[in-house]
């Protein structure tokens, strides 16, 4: 009976179609609020690189796309209202602040990586490179390993968590 309902279907041109789960690259697609970025020394010690309570935001959309913005939450205001005549201490506190790249990104399930392939970035360094994170994602939460941080170098790995944001998605939902 199942040959002949398939047969007919066939003959009259019907498509039979299967539902399939969307990838984890598809999933991940939307808003990401920053949680916590801590710095692991080879000691194990931890450090807070932007604060106990960083800002961020972590977008990725559905062509592969992603931009990142960490920074640190409390930061002094400059004096002259002016960048460009900031005091030493006023750049230094805006360089150690602040961290953002942007680029492409793809994900492999079976080896629990992202890759961040960086076109641009606030530490100039990490521009034209491809770097691959392990990660666990959880649906509402994503977090992922550094191991070459910009505070550091290669002695310092840093962990990185992101919730999803539903409060300010901007709706890149695969479809």
């Amino acid at each position: 009976m199942k040959n002949i309902l398939f047969m007919l279907l066939t003959t009259l041109g019907a498509t039979i179609t299967f539902a399939q789960k969307p990838s984890l690259q598809q999933q991940m697609v939307g808003t990401w609020k920053l949680i916590s970025v801590d710095n692991i020394y080879p000691d194990s010690s931890r450090v807070h690189p932007y604060g106990d309570n960083p800002s961020g935001m972590l977008v990725f959309d559905k062509k592969g796309n992603y931009a990142i913005q960490i920074l640190r939450t409390t930061r002094p205001q400059i004096k002259s209202g002016d960048k460009n005549t900031c005091t030493p201490e006023e750049y230094l506190a805006l360089v150690q602040g602040s961290n953002s790249h942007f680029g492409k990104y793809t994900v492999d399930e079976p080896n629990k990586t992202i890759t961040f392939k960086i076109e641009k970035a606030f530490f100039p360094n990490w521009e034209g490179t491809e770097q691959k994170r392990s990660y666990i994602y959880t649906g509402n939460e994503i977090r992922y390993v550094v191991t070459h941080t910009t505070q550091g170098g290669k002695a310092v790995i840093a962990e990185v968590a992101w919730k999803r944001d539903l409060s300010n998605d901007i709706s890149f939902q695969a479809q």
